[in-house]
């Protein structure tokens, strides 16, 4: 009895462990312990990045391979009960939409306390997406999506909380279809800081391999659209920059964790 009650224990501690994702290093989803977050695991790969569909904005040229590595992404942006679990208070303006919609109000700077705060409670090494990261997670990976999870414009609603169907307000998370990844709202509900600073130019001059970012600059990156904007901002190849210490009911984030950390 005793052999059979501890194989059944030993069990159950091995499916705990893979439900809350201790070891986040064997290519599977898993949810974060301390704030209940869920992430999705991104097969790293090699995609084009930028205006691939050649009618958006000059900082979006030239298009130019990139390669990133594996890592997990946020399934959703970061919800207000998530960041009230973490930091214990709430900054959203939007707090009658409840603890499944997403955190807004939230500076650079904000986003990057929580994740300070997250980490040593987890243990973990959580950070914001750089904009490949994000990228290409929102176009599912190697597709080239114009959105993220659709290329046609009839049916962005389905993917998307935007300015023709939000109702001027955020909205719960995962209610409308998920990209090809699995990944919710990468296109509308709010805005999402990127690790990067902002470089109009930077395309020109990226590196192929895991690129980071300008190494100087005063802005910082913001992808998706929100809210309040149309489907030219909402785009996934769209980029918006915005000072790291503001705040605004249109700006949340998501987080991400390279694979083995």
């Amino acid at each position: 009895m005793k052999l059979v009650l501890s194989t059944v224990f030993i069990v159950a501690i091995i499916m705990m462990g893979s439900a809350i994702g201790e070891t986040a290093g064997d290519g599977s989803n898993f949810i974060d312990a301390t704030s209940g977050m869920q992430l999705v695991f991104v097969k790293g790969g090699c995609f084009q990045m930028g205006d691939t569909f050649s009618n958006g904005d000059s900082d979006e040229k030239p298009v130019h391979e990139v390669c990133v590595g594996d890592f997990y992404v946020g399934k959703h942006e970061v919800t207000q009960g998530q960041w009230k679990k973490v930091m214990s208070s709430n900054p959203s303006y939007f707090k009658d939409c409840g603890d499944d919609c997403p955190v807004e109000n939230i500076s650079w700077i904000g986003a990057q306390e929580f994740i300070i705060k997250l980490n040593a409670q987890s243990g973990k090494k959580y950070r914001l997406p750089t904009e490949a990261e994000w990228e290409y997670a929102a176009r599912s990976g190697r597709k080239s999506e114009k959105w993220a999870g659709t290329s046609n414009e009839s049916a962005l609603g389905d993917y998307a909380w935007y300015s023709r169907n939000a109702g001027s307000k955020t909205q719960v998370v995962g209610r409308k279809k998920p990209n090809d990844l699995g990944i919710y709202d990468m296109t509308g509900n709010v805005w999402e800081w990127c690790a990067d600073l902002y470089g109009e130019k930077y395309y020109s001059k990226s590196p192929r391999d895991n690129p980071k970012g300008p190494s100087s600059g005063s802005s910082r990156v913001t992808r998706g659209g929100s809210w309040c904007n149309g489907a030219g901002n909402a785009r996934a190849l769209h980029r918006n920059f915005v000072e790291p210490d503001h705040r605004n009911t249109f700006i949340g984030f998501r987080i991400v964790i390279p694979r083995g950390q």
